[in-house]
């Protein structure tokens, strides 16, 4: 079900704060940006790392609110998307097998779809439909 890491995302108070700092770690820009509705930055992302997966920082004022609480026994930490072929028939396999929802079916624009939930022990695990991953994926298929 799971067939590798998509997207990691996490929730901060400034992403493009984030985006600025991360880019001087990394030594390159976000390729993609989004602005909010109020016209602040909402969510950037990188492409990383030898497979350019991707680490995406959201605006805090749009986690779930099991994450937003701060409670002690709140999820906490970033929010790791491993990629699905099938995101509604696994995310009821999930909730099936004892997960609590977290994030309902989100479409993040076209070919990025997310859901996550918490497992029996805690941990957010977060599932998604990822158009970059298949991509990547089939042009090594086309390379080998």
């Amino acid at each position: 079900m799971l067939r590798g890491i998509a997207t990691v995302n996490a929730y901060v108070e400034d992403p493009a704060a984030a985006a600025a700092w991360y880019a001087e770690v990394l030594g390159f820009e976000p390729y993609f940006t989004r602005t909010g509705p109020d016209g602040r930055t909402a969510y950037v992302e990188f492409r990383i790392g030898d497979h350019e997966q991707e680490l995406g920082f959201i605006d805090r004022r749009f986690a779930p609110p099991a994450l937003a609480t701060g409670a002690a026994d709140a999820p906490a930490g970033p929010i790791m998307h491993w990629h699905v072929d099938d995101l509604e028939g696994s995310l009821a396999r999930l909730l099936e097998l004892g997960a609590t929802p977290l994030l309902p079916v989100t479409e993040h624009g076209p070919g990025f779809v997310t859901a996550s939930v918490v497992d029996p022990f805690g941990n957010v695990l977060g599932i998604m439909t990822n158009a970059h991953y298949l991509e990547r994926l089939g042009e090594r298929a086309a390379s080998a």
